[in-house]
């Protein structure tokens, strides 16, 4: 018998009013040099947020604020591609597998398509899994096409054989 599970991901992080020294802006665990940074306890990379988030939720493990709380200090300014690696662990441990994450990303800025293959295997490769990565402007609408943050939503499968 085989148990399928899917679970949907959600994170947005605004821009800085202004630059934060030391911090480079980070999604999909590429660098953006000279971009906008993200505001947030972490590296504030919104992709690997919402896939750690579809996946716990997928697997009924809760969200990502209750492992990785933004009042923990030991996550400040962490690498969200290691929350990524240690939720995958969680999911694996749990006897899950992880069949696949799917991430929409909502920004005006950076271009995603440049460097999508790059982000798809650095998830990927923290994720043990296949992760896909699309790039969607909101067309100026809202707090998004305003250039004011950028939100990403995420999809995952997991799957149990016993």
């Amino acid at each position: 018998m085989v148990d399928i599970r899917v679970g949907q991901g959600f994170d947005i992080h605004k821009f800085a009013d202004t630059p934060i020294e030391g911090r480079v802006l980070i999604l999909g665990g590429v660098s953006f040099p000279g971009e906008p940074v993200l505001v947030g306890h972490s590296d504030a990379d919104v992709i690997a947020h919402a896939a750690a988030d579809a996946l716990l939720g997928a697997a009924g493990l809760g969200d990502i604020g209750e492992h990785y709380p933004d009042t923990d200090p030991a996550w400040k300014n962490a690498d969200s591609l290691a929350i990524l690696r240690d939720v995958a662990a969680k999911i694996t441990a749990s006897g899950w597998r992880i069949g696949n994450v799917d991430c929409s990303v909502v920004c005006e800025i950076p271009r995603i398509a440049p460097v999508r293959d790059q982000m798809i295997s650095l998830l990927s490769a923290a994720a043990g899994a296949p992760i896909s990565v699309k790039g969607r402007r909101a067309e100026g609408l809202g707090s998004i096409g305003r250039r004011e943050g950028i939100a990403c939503f995420a999809s995952a499968l997991i799957i149990k054989e016993s």
